[in-house]
């Protein structure tokens, strides 16, 4: 019995044993499975789900890339002469962490490079940049050439920017950053043209990022760089440099705060000069104050004074509020009433004067009488039809638009002062364009300075704006009337305040101004502190050229003046004729005959009682 029972004892036990190594082979067996199958799992995750991103990265291991930088757009001026380009430059480089031996390479290298051997081993192990050390800028094609076959270094291309004309055009052209960036003048407002678009190159590499293969020419990651557009512009480099000698050495002479000039074509708006000082380098850019940097033709908004009287009469002439026969009192230098203060003169007082001897002496007077004439409404009107109170529109960045206030808002001291230059702020720009108006018969130009883009496959691109002759902001004789007679006597009469203008071989038109400059934020004006100028063209007789100088601030204290007859008027004077001895204008007759611009029937003498109101 006790036989049986240990038996039955051993073989429970037995099958107990069975069942537990059964279910470990099972366990164990089910482990196996799920292993594979998470395998498998990782597998297809790997494979398809992710394929993408590690595609990527054993391209990344295998390729490699080099960047292929256009070559940035010259600019030219109107002859073809360069004031931007772009050179290709070489750069020699190392890789140190491929280098072996700094010493032996440096050895080999010394003499390809013209460098000392211990300059190069230095540059070489004391790189932080285990990839990438610069070890020459500049190199000949020979010098990469043989530097090429040493293990270890390589060779990159890039471009320089250049200005072979330096300060002449600073303001113009502008100058680009580190990065082939556009940042201020004409580099910087064609900036998307003149970059052009980079491109890269993909070649194969070993483990060791040697490169193996570059890719073909019909390969989808293989790309061309298109180089940018090239610029032609309306500016004369000889007329610059005209512009800057005269302005430079009035500037220096007068101490004054800063200058500017500019010549434009007044019969279609091209700007042949501009010329803005304090200048700067652009090449040195980075190095220069900041400050210079600003076009002061575009960005200095001032009380013009008296350069804006000639407009002023030709909107009191269109409305018929005066005409050119009548005189009116100028109050001997004293006009008072209530309403609108005092006017005095800038110098002696004045009895009757006729409109042209007004513009001849400048009186306050008379244009303050003109001004209330014509009221605020009609003289806004009038000054926006000019454009004055809004941007020109040049090319450039940084206009400002000046102050025209609405009339709204003016006061009974308001159209007597506006008339003769106070109470409004007027850009460079805006004078000359009213000035190439006036000159161009009275129709509107638009000013420019780009004549054209060339793109990188030759195509030349009108950019002048349209020239549409569609009607007048002025009647043609009025606009003729003033800068043939009015404008004429500013310059040639005894009396006239622009006679330091005035040339022999030319008659010169042309109207001075002396613009008190206002304290910032406050009301009334700074001591001795005034803006001189001299807007006019020649030859009165078909104009070709309108010169704008303007000087701030000469130093009054050096008593050598400060108005702008004295100031500005002579540097106008030697631009002019420089300028027409150089565009080849023939001078007037010996006898000192010019012929006349105005219509037919127009009256030489006296005026034709029917049509002497009718403008």
């Amino acid at each position: 019995m006790q036989s049986s029972n240990a038996g039955n004892q051993i073989q429970s036990e037995t099958a107990a044993r069975g069942q537990r190594q059964l279910r470990k082979i099972f366990f164990f067996l089910g482990l196996v499975v799920l292993t594979f199958l998470g395998l498998a799992a990782r597998c297809v995750y790997l494979q398809y789900c992710r394929a993408d991103h590690f595609t990527e990265k054993s391209l990344l291991q295998q390729r490699s890339y080099l960047p292929l930088e256009p070559q940035r757009g010259a600019i030219l001026d109107c002859r073809g002469r360069v004031l931007a380009a772009s050179d290709q430059i070489r750069t020699v480089f190392a890789e140190p962490r491929i280098i072996k031996d700094a010493k032996e390479t440096a050895t080999r290298l010394a003499p390809i490079l013209d460098m000392g051997a211990h300059e190069i081993c230095k540059l070489i192990v004391d790189s932080n940049n285990p990839g990438y050390v610069v070890l020459k800028t500049g190199a000949t094609e020979a010098e990469c050439e043989a530097a090429q076959k040493i293990h270890g270094l390589g060779i990159r291309y890039a471009w320089r920017r250049n200005y072979p004309m330096g300060r002449l055009a600073s303001h113009v052209v502008g100058f680009t950053s580190v990065d082939n960036r556009g940042i201020e003048g004409l580099e910087c407002a064609f900036d998307s043209n003149l970059r052009g678009r980079g491109a890269t190159r993909m070649f194969l590499v070993d483990v060791h990022r040697r490169p193996l293969r570059f890719c073909l020419k019909d390969d989808e990651n293989c790309e061309s760089p298109m180089h940018g557009s090239g610029l032609i512009l309306t500016i004369d480099a000889t007329l610059q440099q005209f512009v800057r000698e005269a302005l430079v050495r009035q500037f220096q002479e007068f101490q004054a705060e800063a200058a500017s000039a500019i010549i434009a074509d007044p019969q279609t708006g091209a700007i042949l000069a501009m010329v803005s000082l304090p200048d700067y380098a652009p090449a040195e850019a980075r190095h220069s104050d900041p400050r210079f940097f600003k076009n002061r033709l575009l960005a200095d908004q001032f009380e013009p004074g008296s350069i804006i009287k000639p407009i002023v009469a030709a909107v009191a002439l269109d409305t018929a509020v005066v005409n050119r026969y009548e005189t009116i009192f100028c109050e001997n230098g004293n006009y008072h009433g209530k309403g609108f203060g005092h006017i005095g003169e800038y110098r002696r007082g004045y009895g009757d004067l006729t409109l042209r001897e007004i513009l001849t002496v400048s009186s306050n007077i008379g244009m303050a009488k003109i001004g209330q004439r014509l009221g605020n409404a009609r003289l806004y009107e009038g000054l926006q039809l000019f454009g004055f109170g809004k941007e020109v529109g040049l090319e450039l960045y940084g206009e400002a638009a000046g102050m025209l206030r609405p009339p709204g808002v003016w006061t009974g001291y308001s159209a007597p002062r506006v008339a003769f230059g106070q109470e409004v702020s007027v850009t460079s720009i805006q004078m000359l364009r009213a000035f190439c108006l006036l000159a161009n018969g009275g129709r509107l130009v638009w000013p420019h300075l780009v004549r054209a883009m060339v793109t990188a496959d030759g195509t030349v691109v009108d950019m002048r704006p349209s020239q549409l002759r569609v009607g007048y902001v002025i009647k043609p004789e009025i606009a003729r009337w003033l800068v043939t007679e009015a404008l004429v006597s500013v310059v040639n009469d005894k009396q006239g305040t622009g006679t330091r203008a005035r040339l022999d071989q030319w008659e010169v038109f042309g109207k001075t101004g002396t613009g008190q400059i206002a304290v910032p934020g406050s009301r009334g004006y700074q001591a001795d502190a005034y803006t001189a100028s001299f807007i006019g063209g020649a030859p009165a007789e078909d104009p070709r050229v309108i010169v704008l100088v303007s000087i701030r601030r000469p130093n009054v204290k050096l008593h050598k003046g400060y108005t702008g007859g004295t100031v500005a008027a002579p540097v106008a004077g030697v631009i002019l004729e420089k300028t027409l001895t150089y565009l080849n204008v023939p001078p007037r007759s010996p006898d000192g005959k010019r012929k006349t611009m105005l219509a037919g029937n127009w009256p030489p003498h006296a005026p034709d009682p029917e049509s002497e109101n009718s403008w």
